[in-house]
């Protein structure tokens, strides 16, 4: 019933205009065709998708932006996750590599002066060549960080990735700009984000999600030898 709900939803996705959209697409697609390798459709569907992606990038990307837009909003990194996982499963190092690079710089334009995860702001985002929002910060955009750094490692075997996650996740924990944790242990919920001067104490399902995906997919990659190793805070959270 899963299978067929999916393939039957794929013809909507073709007249889909959102970047992010195709980005998530690709993702489901990558997941689905783990296990139906030889449907024609997702696969046709997975090469026009990440063929959009790939153009995006190509026409707006340069030497101090390099990104797909222009412009940084929410769920950022789910663009150049979608690249890194399309590319690497179809064997397409310039679609892998684009999106090791729009990552990669992504993750430094998140990084303080202190070294702290600081997401892109909502409060105003940040347009190419303008002024960029700090506040507020968004659980989701550490969320969608997380698993693109994670699937980066994956690909690379590059531990510099697995640290990324790690400090992404740790700005859950309070080591962010303000100092203060968003996850709240005495509800199991998680915090709206940070505004300039305060945490919003609202905890929504969106930003409880995040937490909890967070969580699963750095426990996960602890599983592994690496992450045994470097077994970090996520793995004493019950």
């Amino acid at each position: 019933m899963v299978e067929q709900l999916f393939t039957e939803s794929l013809p909507a996705v073709k007249d889909f205009t959102s970047p992010r959209a195709w980005a998530f697409s690709l993702i489901g697609i990558d997941e689905y065709l783990r296990h139906s390798e030889g449907d024609c459709p997702a696969n046709d569907l997975r090469k026009d998708l990440t063929n959009r992606l790939v153009t995006i990038f190509d026409i707006v990307a340069g030497p101090s932006w390099t990104w797909f837009e222009n412009g940084l909003t929410y769920d950022n990194a789910k663009l150049a996750h979608a690249l890194i996982v399309s590319g690497r499963a179809t064997g397409q190092t310039d679609v892998y590599e684009r999106g090791i690079q729009a990552l990669r710089w992504l993750v430094g334009v998140q990084t303080s002066i202190h070294g702290q995860v600081r997401p892109i702001g909502s409060n105003g985002f940040y347009q190419r060549n303008g002024e960029r929002a700090v506040f507020d910060q968004q659980p989701i955009e550490a969320q969608s960080t997380i698993s693109a750094c994670l699937e980066a490692y994956r690909a690379t075997a590059d531990l510099w990735w697995y640290e990324q996650a790690q400090r992404a996740f740790d700005w859950f924990l309070g080591w962010n700009d303000l100092g203060l944790g968003l996850y709240v242990p005495e509800t199991g919920g998680c915090r709206d984000g940070l505004h300039p001067d305060r945490a919003n104490e609202n905890q929504g399902a969106e930003s409880m999600l995040a937490f909890l995906l967070s969580l699963a997919e750095m426990r996960l990659i602890q599983n592994t030898a690496i992450g045994t190793q470097r077994a970090g805070v996520a793995s004493t959270i019950t």
